[in-house]
């Protein structure tokens, strides 16, 4: 008969990440159809999307504004950072809250959350020259995982972009 022990110990060790080595989590969203990912230590909060306010002469990709516990919050549309497509709002529809370096919070405009995915750095391959130059600036890896490719995002390149704009 045998050993049970051992393969739910194998299945326990796999699940903990200890054979893939050093795990990375990133929460998953779509955009345009596609996965994209940013490192979920950076999220400080994911919403249901309040009324926005749009605001005159905004620069390109500023959706408007938001008031949130008291704060006004600028929400950013991440599919026209990425020249995609712009779609309705939808019940999926959520804003990331992301803390940036001086205090402020920016909302981060996303068609739908997913989940967490736990990626090694064996499951990260380089963005690569196949993105373009515009998109991969903002790419900082692509993930595999259970068939699933996911666009591994760089907020500080996306933000950085934000207050050039």
């Amino acid at each position: 008969m045998p050993d049970r022990s051992a393969s739910r110990g194998g299945a326990l060790a796999r699940a903990k990440g200890k054979d893939r080595g050093p795990l990375r989590e990133f929460l998953a969203f779509k955009l345009g159809g596609e996965i994209y990912a940013i490192e979920i230590h950076r999220i400080g909060a994911i919403l249901k999307v309040p009324p926005i306010t749009p605001v005159p002469r905004a620069p390109e990709g500023v959706m408007g504004i938001i008031s949130v516990r008291g704060k006004v919050v600028a929400v950013i549309d991440l599919r026209v950072k990425l020249q995609l497509p712009r779609l309705a709002l939808s019940r999926q529809s959520r804003i990331l809250f992301v803390p940036v370096d001086d205090g402020e919070t920016v909302g981060l405009f996303v068609e739908e959350v997913l989940q967490v995915y736990r990626l090694s750095t064996d499951e990260i391959e380089p963005p690569g020259n196949a993105l373009g130059s515009d998109a991969g600036e903002h790419v900082i890896g692509l993930g595999r995982q259970q068939g699933a490719l996911i666009v591994l995002m760089d907020l500080t390149s996306i933000l950085k972009r934000r207050e050039a704009s």
